[in-house]
């Protein structure tokens, strides 16, 4: 088993960021919520506590005790993570004399394990409205900047069994220039750890782990054409073969002519996949439906029923597959208890509780861009690897207001050129996400000599690397022109374009 390191989350905003730098390290990393207590596996190296919204001397503050975790494994705490090892300690951590927001130059650095090869006047990012007034007695300053007296310690000698260094800066932004070597530092000299976690590496575990599982059971599994779902499917195949059974279904809230492209490179990959038309199942239940939520239920509550049709007529299946990722499990789990619903996964539960079935989930602690480098690893068609996100609900959730047949099939076409334009002009794989939007409102044109009162889309492209956090891409206004007289010209019903410039926080990517 590879070696893990354990990031400690206490619900900052950032926690992501340092599990994606150790994992480019090529070394295995897990986020768990603060409130759970730690497993001391073999393969553990380290700890590293993250920031959070709190500050250390709310009363609801999440406090685990970090001194006993010592004992057993080396500690980093960031922000909040090292405010929480020195009050623990005896230290005094209170209100800033202003929120620090912003960038930093370390200074003082002593040369310590944690900072080997950091320079001094190195830039941080900072982001805090508490500092630490007063080390614990025996703890040593490692690094300073202007305005922080303590931007770096290491624990006392007789704190704990294992070396404990607190930072107050992130060095898992990119504004820290040299937070990547920072972090390696730790994981790799200060841990131990072997950076032998590559998609190789993960392909064998997991084939293996699924055929332990599996044993000669049998695997029935929903397909969606996406990447998540293909890289898991394949994975599954090469541990079981043909007893894994595969379905897509075709919602009718695809893209342009996908699901015949889509079932055609399954035959390709030798999947056992059987194609359901249920178009309009889905257009009569949708139908009057305005309210996102509803939606998204509605098209959630039909794929459910038609999937478990077609799986019950099958017999002695026990397990099912799903494309779970990781960032769909960490946005289901809160550090405090339920999180307020923004939209509600279509990845995430739902199946089981139906069918009384065994999940099988490779790919359940991979962020997407791993999710593709192991698709590459196994050789599949660049026609799943590369393809842009799309939501569960299709189309569905990019017509704002009712869903129609006709409505649909105008988003299709529009869409389809706005994509089909993106890759000519060799901008697709420039941006993470790109999609068209129908929107609930009509305009006066004009097209000849006729007056048009016709729809609006809305164009979207964010760039991301993970999609917690986007911003919208800068396409050029000369591309954007030409869409949008393409879509015009072409597209019966639509007669205005625009461009989304919204980033996420605080929009979302999707409009629904």
């Amino acid at each position: 088993m590879n070696d893990k390191i354990l990031i400690l989350d206490f619900g900052s905003q950032y926690t992501q960021l340092i599990a994606r730098s150790i994992r480019e390290l090529n070394i295995y990393c897990e986020i768990q919520p603060c409130t759970k207590a730690v497993q001391y596996e073999p393969c553990l190296k380290g700890i590293i506590l993250s920031g959070s919204p709190f500050s250390v001397n709310d009363p609801n503050a999440p406090k685990p005790d970090i001194k006993a975790m010592a004992q057993y494994l080396p500690i980093l705490g960031v922000c909040y993570g090292a405010q929480l090892i020195a009050q623990q300690s005896g230290g005094e951590v209170g209100k800033s004399a202003h929120r620090e927001y912003g960038r930093a130059h370390l200074q003082q650095v002593k040369h310590e394990a944690l900072l080997s090869a950091i320079a001094n006047e190195s830039q941080v990012w900072m982001s805090h409205s508490d500092s630490i007034k007063q080390l614990p007695e025996g703890f040593d300053i490692i690094a300073t900047t202007d305005s922080i007296p303590v931007a770096a310690f290491k624990a006392a000698k007789n704190y704990a069994t294992y070396v404990v260094y607190g930072i107050q800066f992130h060095p898992e932004v990119t504004h820290s220039i040299d937070g990547k070597q920072l972090l390696k530092n730790f994981v790799v000299d200060v841990c131990g750890c072997q950076q032998d976690w590559t998609p190789a590496a993960f392909i064998q575990e997991t084939i293996s782990r699924i055929k332990n599982e599996v044993g000669g059971g049998k695997v029935v599994m929903a397909l969606s054409g996406g990447v998540d779902s293909t890289v898991a499917a394949t994975l599954i195949h090469r541990a079981i073969g043909d007893r894994l059974f595969c379905i897509f279904v075709d919602n009718g809230l695809l893209r342009k002519d996908e699901f015949e492209q889509v079932l055609e490179g399954y035959k390709h990959l030798g999947l056992n996949t059987k194609g359901i038309d249920a178009k309009q199942r889905f257009y009569s239940e949708l139908k009057d439906i305005t309210d996102p939520e509803q939606k998204r239920k509605i098209i959630g509550r039909l794929f459910i029923e038609i999937f478990n049709e077609e799986a019950i007529q099958l017999t002695d299946v026990g397990f099912l597959g799903q494309g779970t990722i990781y960032p769909d499990v960490i946005e289901s789990v809160s550090v405090h208890g339920p999180s307020a619903t923004i939209k509600s996964h279509h990845n995430v539960g739902g199946l089981p509780e139906k069918m009384h079935l065994k999940l099988v989930e490779p790919l359940r602690f991979l962020f997407k861009d791993e999710v593709r480098r192991v698709g590459r690893e196994l050789g599949l068609d660049e026609l799943f690897i590369s393809r842009h996100p799309f939501p569960g609900p299709g189309l569905g959730i990019r017509i704002l207001g009712a869903v129609t047949e006709d409505k649909v099939k105008m988003l299709q076409q529009a869409d389809a050129i706005y994509i089909q334009n993106l890759r000519d002009s060799e901008l697709y794989h420039q941006v993470w996400q790109a999609g068209t939007i129908l929107l609930p409102v009509q305009s006066v044109g004009v097209m000849g000599d006729e007056r048009t009162y016709e729809f609006t889309v809305a164009l979207r492209a964010v760039t991301s690397v993970d999609g917690m956090t986007a911003d919208w891409a800068h396409l050029p206004y000369e591309f954007l022109g030409k869409v949008s007289n393409e879509i015009i010209n072409k597209v019966r019903g639509i007669n205005r374009v625009v461009y989304d410039i919204s980033s996420k926080p605080p929009a979302t990517i999707e409009w629904e």
